[in-house]
């Protein structure tokens, strides 16, 4: 199985999602290298960066499934490395 790294860029502009992206996130765990959150308290918006290790498939529903969550963007950055696993 192809796999290929990514970063995923996360923006979330409604704190009320927070709990829907975080349990996104944790359904996903398995794939996931690392994660970094950065609140911007005086724009009340949160950044988040999560690294992934997953097959194309994978990461591309997971950006659809944060996508449709209401007040989250997440914009998507694919590695050329691809590994065979």
């Amino acid at each position: 199985m192809e796999k290929r790294i990514a970063v995923m860029s996360i923006i979330v502009e409604n704190n009320d999602s927070t709990e829907k992206l975080n349990l996104v996130l944790h359904q996903a765990g398995e794939y996931i290298i690392g994660r970094m959150g950065i609140p911007y308290r005086e724009k009340h918006i949160s950044v988040i960066s999560v690294v992934i290790d997953a097959p194309q498939d994978i990461i591309s529903a997971l950006c659809g499934k944060i996508g449709n969550i209401d007040g989250v963007t997440v914009k998507t950055a694919y590695s050329n490395v691809i590994s065979n696993e």
